[in-house]
């Protein structure tokens, strides 16, 4: 699959293109049993509940819509003006409290995978097409699907490539295999996608996947896989915890929540999940920073936050779960030696924590634990490529939803806030990692869009989204929220009255499920956002009025 997208950037880090779908991410540089129920959303200006909002379906029943439409994948594909040669694969679909059910498809040509050609097709209850949103408009041929370039010297290219961007002990994870790029809007080309394993320079798992012209051998996109985000806890105080108790000896095993295991790595690196943590009297941890590989603290706040953001999701938008199948990740800590940093891996399906500096600041908290766990759902939704504005996108909603998950937590020992990473303290002077309401106050991070923010490292180009996210749910200008003071500016001095954090909360995720692709852009965010906005509070609302604004105050229009 791909490496984890890691919680904050790394020094060095290369700059990565995009891909099919992302499956991990990193936070810095370097369920219902049966039958659906609608999920809680904010009500309307008029204080009714929109028809739009995701209904939680058992798995039983998502697997069988799941089914139907690919049942159906034949005549849809024609319908919607897809070639003889191009086939869809149903990657994942979502149903609305009102009937309407959003297909979100992959595409085939010729047999072979086709990069950047994913869609969504929204159909009404009664089984009318209202619309396709796909990742590229242009026609999907090509000449010919017989390489002029053999697989080995793909692998031998995307390993020199990956050697050049600081990857270390890197090998081929997977043999080199034919597919037609489309990605970026690009002209549809016969390409070998070889997916490049080891470690990045800071201990990370590699992932890269590297594209290259199957007819001349030059790159044409690479991306990093790997996206990089009772018990005593070290950031969230005594909390109750999900165990399960076998024989004499309990686990930290959470059989309510899909499964979610937490286990523990003790200072390897290796890619295998660890020892599961368990316990003779069901109490767990200290409460207090230990560098002890045995220590169960961060196992506590590991283990919290992916049964808190489990929650969130189920009771916040009917989401049963990751891959909304009712099946829970894991969780692995103290991953490394000093290794500063978390991330998400869709290949081994699980979060993994790094202690921090001199082992004694486990990246485990609240919000990055949110974080990790989006970029889960992002992988398994719009699959937002891990690159340029993509993967900035990508960056902002595991930011957004995992404070959203803080929020939602309530927990008086890490309130809610619009600070990024603020108790993990990796700068080491008490600041948080990323700032919400003003993105540019960490020194790094955009306040507004412009035409070279895809160049910067995805944690970077996050910026106008997540003060996007900030004015859309707060407004501008000076306020204090839950005792923290904040001062978002705008791009045009224009003031912003936010809508709350609740419907912006539910606006992002219909618009990750239903509306983007693995190619977004900034301006195809406002379009995804505007028409979440209008199916949920319609497009004469306060609500729609007010994300058309917050976009125009970060300049995207």
């Amino acid at each position: 699959m791909t490496v984890p997208p890691a919680f904050y950037a790394r020094h060095k880090r290369t700059t990565l293109a995009v891909a099919t779908a992302v499956a991990a991410g990193a936070l810095i540089t370097t369920g219902l049993t049966g039958g659906t129920a609608a999920a809680q959303t904010a009500p309307d200006s008029a204080g009714s509940t929109p028809l739009a909002v995701p209904t939680a379906l058992a798995p039983a029943a998502r697997t069988a819509l799941i089914q139907d439409k690919q049942a159906d994948a034949p005549a849809t594909a024609r319908e919607i003006g897809l070639g003889a040669q191009e086939k869809l694969v149903v990657r994942d679909v979502v149903k609305d409290a009102d009937g309407t059910v959003h297909t979100r498809y992959e595409r085939t040509y010729a047999g072979l995978p086709v990069l950047g050609g994913d869609l969504v097709v929204h159909e009404s209850a009664s089984g009318a097409e209202q619309g396709v949103t796909k990742a590229t408009n242009t026609t999907i041929k090509v000449a010919s699907t017989t390489p002029a370039v053999t697989a080995a010297k793909a692998e031998t290219q995307a390993l020199s490539l990956a050697k050049a961007a600081g990857s270390e002990d890197t090998e081929a994870s997977q043999a080199p295999r034919k597919v037609v790029w489309a990605g970026n809007g690009s002209k549809p080309t016969l390409a070998y996608e070889t997916v490049v394993g080891g470690l990045q320079e800071d201990g990370t798992p590699n992932e890269l996947h590297v594209i290259t012209d199957a007819a001349t051998g030059a790159k044409l996109y690479e991306y990093q896989g790997i996206e990089t985000g009772t018990g005593k806890s070290l950031y969230s105080g005594t909390v109750t915890l999900g165990t399960y108790l076998s024989g004499s000896t309990y686990q930290l095993y959470d059989t309510s929540r899909g499964g979610h295991k937490t286990y523990n790595k003790a200072r390897s690196t290796s890619s295998s999940a660890g020892t599961l943590f368990t316990d003779t009297d069901d109490t767990w941890g200290t409460g207090a920073a230990s560098s002890s590989t045995t220590d169960q603290t961060a196992a506590v706040d590991a283990a919290y936050g992916a049964q808190t953001t489990w929650d969130f999701y189920k009771n916040t938008f009917g989401r049963n779960g990751i891959k909304n199948n009712g099946v829970a990740a894991y969780s692995r800590v103290h991953y490394g030696n000093a290794y500063v940093n978390a991330f998400w891996d869709d290949s081994c399906f699980c979060m993994t924590y790094g202690d921090g500096s001199g082992n004694v600041k486990p990246l485990t908290s609240l919000d990055v634990a949110g974080h990790e766990m989006t970029h889960g759902v992002t992988s398994n939704t719009a699959g937002l490529n891990y690159s340029g504005e993509s993967g900035g996108l990508n960056e902002a909603t595991s930011d957004i939803f995992g404070t959203a998950v803080e929020f939602y937590a309530a927990n008086s020992n890490d309130v809610g806030d619009y600070l990024i990473g603020e108790k993990i303290d990796i700068n080491g002077d008490g600041t948080p990692l990323r700032y919400q309401d003003q993105p540019s106050k960490d020194g790094a991070s955009a306040n507004y869009w412009s035409s070279t923010l895809k160049n910067l490292d995805v944690h970077y180009s996050s910026g106008p989204a997540n003060h996007f996210f900030f004015l859309l749910s707060e407004g501008s200008g000076a306020k204090t929220i839950n005792g923290v003071s904040y001062n978002s500016p705008t791009y045009n001095g224009s003031t912003i009255t936010g809508i709350g954090r609740d419907k912006a909360v539910q606006i992002w995720y219909k618009a990750l499920t239903t509306y983007m692709t693995s190619t977004t852009t900034y301006s195809g965010a406002r379009t995804a956002t505007l028409s979440a906005a209008s199916a949920l509070y319609g497009s004469s609302s306060t609500e729609y009025a007010t994300v058309a604004a917050a976009w125009t105050a970060v300049n995207v229009s």
